[in-house]
């Protein structure tokens, strides 16, 4: 894959990730960021300005389409979108213009799209279903409390941490998987995340106020998959299309260390957050989580063999199944 081609399917995914118009100016700052991160680890110069184009309309799809010819990459630009479109939730009346007008100006057809179209809404179905989308606020959650005040401080961390853990490795395990989809299962498998965390601490949560609070810790959704995803095409980790295969890590040590650090931080974040009583700023929240998130990419290497193990056993079906709770 050429600079032509990545710069096509970069474009095409800025795109889907405005595709509902109701991005914010954090999160449009947020996604502004990322491209002078990837710019400056990849070399990449004008990546930025595939972030402006997109913004300013100075670009189209059908532009981005024009360097792609290879049906592989088409495929994996297509599926690209669909991950950031469905990555917030449910696509909007919106997306499924842009993804339509998109397929058309691939040239893709229900062989090419259907199965992975299926996958994609599977994730988001057992999504929803994981955590309440709506509970009345800060509403209390008995069995927790009790849990709780009869188990020492220091064994409701040492539980906690272990959860933390294990969600960090699973979502670095996910980032080996060759499925583009894979990645999708990463925020809600974070969701659950924060919502066992303050379950533990007495508060039942709903997906509206843990994707507030993981948004607050400067982790938004959109975004986040964007970076990864970024990451990812310019290491040259492209999927089916790279060949990628479980095992053979190469590059893919980069987006595996991102998720595991970026779930990892999050939890230590969110443990304390719902421990000292939900008092803690937005400003200390963002502080607090990129304190965390350089030590936790230092201990991504340590958990290399138990990642590696881990995404060994997945398939699609215990994904649905873990994300799902069951």
């Amino acid at each position: 894959m050429n600079l032509d081609q990545q710069k096509s399917i970069l474009s095409i995914a800025l795109l889907a990730a405005f595709a509902d118009g109701n991005k914010d100016d954090a999160e449009r700052e947020e996604i502004r960021r990322i491209a002078q991160s990837l710019a400056g680890d990849a070399g990449m110069a004008d990546l930025p300005r595939i972030y402006q184009d997109v913004l300013l309309r100075r670009t189209s799809v059908q532009a981005a389409v024009q360097a792609l010819s290879d049906p592989m990459h088409r495929q994996l630009a297509y599926e690209m979108a669909v991950c950031v479109c469905d990555v917030d939730g449910r696509q909007t009346a919106a997306e499924r213009e842009f993804l339509s007008s998109l397929k058309a100006a691939l040239q893709l057809g229900a062989p090419q799209t259907d199965a992975f179209d299926r996958e994609a809404d599977a994730i988001v179905d057992v999504a929803e279903k994981a955590v309440p989308l709506s509970v009345p606020v800060s509403a209390p959650i008995a069995i927790p409390v009790a849990a709780a005040a009869a188990a020492p401080s220091s064994a409701l961390d040492a539980e906690l941490d272990k959860s933390i853990l294990n969600y960090a490795l699973l979502n670095g395990a996910l980032e080996l998987l060759p499925q583009s989809w894979a990645s999708m299962a990463i925020i809600p498998m974070q969701v659950k995340m924060v919502y066992g965390i303050g379950k533990a601490h007495g508060v039942e949560l709903d997906q509206g106020h843990i994707k507030e609070f993981i948004a607050a810790a400067g982790v938004g959704m959109t975004s986040q998959y964007l970076e990864q995803f970024g990451r990812k095409l310019l290491g040259g980790l492209l999927g089916k299309a790279a060949g990628r295969t479980i095992g053979g890590l190469g590059s893919a040590a980069t987006g595996m260390a991102f998720s595991f650090a970026t779930t990892y931080a999050l939890g230590q974040v969110a443990k304390r957050y719902y421990a000292g009583g939900r008092v803690m700023s937005t400003a200390m929240l963002r502080e607090t989580f990129q304190n965390l998130l350089g030590p936790a990419k230092q201990m991504q290497s340590q958990y290399l063999p138990q990642i590696q193990q881990k995404a060994a056993t997945l398939d699609a079906g215990k994904i649905m199944a873990m994300v799902r709770g069951a």
